[in-house]
């Protein structure tokens, strides 16, 4: 039998209110030994706590009793509402540790009792980790919808036809000797996995998509030495993050700021100055920029109102790019060749700058709420993809047999119903104590 695990659920104290979570078969002597009596089944009740040797009261507060299987983890559990004062949630901790069979939880470890208890998919456990990270809207948003099950819906259903298929494949080689398998098997099986792989291509498609919300769009500021990069980075995001000097080649590294626009979580990305040089860090500071700028979704080239220069990034990479004429409180009127022009002293342009860069996030991240958002997901809806365009290619009811085995596998694997420690143990650390 599986220890009674407990932790804090709720923020670290000092706090209003801190929730202690319980769960394990020995959650009802818990209750029975705290607060003397078991809670009726998912009623909130208010009563005192008290220490089981001592009798002395701990706090007055609110219980919650979960019977198993209809609760967070699928075991019996309970919530303890307190007080959020250390000293009361440290009295408590102390209390539970000396009770038989009760010990502190690992990170992750109700969330990892949820999921071998059949409450969560793998893909379900993904979408709670990204909640919990979540910083802007968007990410909530996919987060949630990752949490509910859209992804874990999906791939049962493309598991179903993928066993549909393989009972097909099963008669066929089964019976064709004895004349009782379905006629024309390889012909249906066909129909169905061309439907699939239609699905299957569409969300791997939106992988991109997820993969920026989850991560974040980035855009690089480019441009030579002194073209007023840092200046517009602290413009950008209303705080001094970048020093900025007359000198040029102040920036030597890269210098990574979040901020939310359209929902979206947006790096902006200051760079060194692009010139030829024989300093040996600043020439590591320009690969940097190099590197970042074919890294990025967007890239802003920038350079003075009155003194353009040629972009000298390799021809910025191939991506898109708006190019910003800076300094615009020492020019009279903007330059032609500007798509924007600012001035990081007075204001000028600043909100159209970003009004501008909270377009081009909308526009990368529109359409349907993305399926598949992280590297683990796209690997095994990529195994399926290519296991089933080799059965298209293929005749032999063997030969088909062998590639639905293995995409069916890679939808095993994909809701974690295939035994994969290193992967478990790496999802479920993302967790803190009480989750």
């Amino acid at each position: 039998m599986r220890d009674t695990i407990f932790a804090l659920a709720s923020g670290s104290v000092p706090c209003a209110v801190a929730v202690i979570r319980i769960s394990g078969s020995r959650a009802s002597v818990v209750a029975e030994a705290l607060l003397g009596v078991v809670p009726d089944d998912r009623r909130v009740v208010f009563c005192v706590i008290r220490d089981p040797l001592s009798r002395d009261v701990i706090d007055r507060g609110l219980a919650f009793y979960f019977a198993g299987p209809r609760s967070f983890t699928g075991e019996d559990s309970l919530e303890l509402q307190v007080h959020g004062s250390r000293a009361v949630v440290s009295r408590l901790f102390r209390v539970l540790v000396d009770l038989p069979g009760l010990r502190h939880a690992e990170p992750g470890e109700f969330i990892r009792r949820a999921f071998q208890n059949g409450k969560a998919s793998l893909v379900e456990v993904e979408g709670f980790a990204d909640l919990i990270d979540a910083r802007t809207e968007g990410q909530r948003r996919q987060a949630l919808a990752q949490a509910g099950g859209v992804l874990s819906q999906k791939v049962e259903a493309w598991r179903e036809i993928l066993v549909d298929c393989l009972g097909l494949i099963a008669a066929e080689i089964d019976f064709a000797d004895e004349g009782e398998a379905p006629s024309n098997v390889v012909a249906e099986v066909r129909g169905q996995l061309e439907g699939l792989l239609l699905g299957l291509r569409n969300a791997l498609e939106s992988a991109s998509r997820g993969e920026l919300i989850r991560s974040g769009i980035r855009i690089v500021i480019a441009g030579k030495p002194n073209a007023g990069k840092s200046s517009l980075l602290n413009a950008l995001v209303q705080r001094e993050v970048a020093i900025v000097t007359e000198v040029a080649g102040t920036t030597r590294d890269v210098i990574e700021v979040e901020l939310e626009l359209s929902g979206q979580r947006i790096v902006l990305c200051d760079t060194a100055g692009i010139r030829e040089t024989s300093d040996a860090v600043e020439m590591i500071g320009i690969d940097r920029a190099r590197l970042a700028a074919r890294e990025a979704s967007l890239i802003l080239w920038l350079c003075g109102a009155t003194e353009w220069d040629s972009a000298e990034l390799g021809e910025l990479e191939g991506k898109p790019v708006f190019y910003i004429a800076t300094k615009m409180d020492l020019a009279s009127i903007a330059p032609s060749w500007a798509d924007i022009a600012v001035s990081s002293k007075s204001g000028l342009g600043i909100p159209e700058l970003l009004h501008a860069l909270s377009g081009f996030a909308a526009d990368l991240v529109v359409g349907e709420q993305p399926l598949v958002t992280n590297e683990r997901q796209y690997a095994c809806v990529a195994v399926a993809i290519e296991s089933i365009e080799n059965c298209l290619g293929f005749e032999a009811p063997e030969l088909l047999s062998d590639q639905l085995q293995t995409a069916s596998a890679a939808m095993d694997v994909l809701l974690g119903r295939i035994d994969m420690e290193d992967v478990l143990s790496s999802v479920f650390s993302r967790f803190c104590m009480g989750k």
